[in-house]
């Protein structure tokens, strides 16, 4: 009689957290931003606590302030490093052209613009 070499298992909450450092160490996507002068690097997933943030914005009614959240947790530069911070929110809420931010949103959400409300929209909120 063979025995039956049985395998370990591996749990299916370390297969989850494989999964998700495989989805964080990959290429990061990019794409650039004429008025900025700069190209913008991310990497479509992020960690629940930061997308918590940005869902609790939206549904107290700031769409706005989600989207700019958005790029400040996503964008990096070449390296992976943040190119902003949270305390550059006031600036990107009140000295950065609304229809930019709307733009760089979209494409690290990955949406298209028609995915995305209007501008005209987004600032009654």
């Amino acid at each position: 009689m063979t025995e039956e070499v049985k395998k370990p298992k591996v749990s299916v909450l370390q297969n989850a957290t494989n999964h998700y450092k495989r989805q964080i160490s990959g290429a990061m996507k990019s794409f650039h931003v004429p008025e900025w002068d700069c190209e913008i690097y991310y990497r479509p997933v992020q960690t629940l606590r930061a997308e918590a943030e940005v869902v609790e914005l939206t549904k107290s009614g700031k769409t706005v302030e989600a989207l700019v959240m958005t790029i400040i947790n996503k964008a990096r530069d070449e390296e992976g490093n943040p190119l902003f911070t949270k305390h550059d929110k006031a600036s990107f809420m009140n000295e950065i052209d609304p229809q930019v931010v709307l733009r760089v949103a979209t494409q690290i959400n990955g949406a298209t613009p028609e995915d995305m409300p209007a501008l005209e929209e987004l600032e009654k909120n």
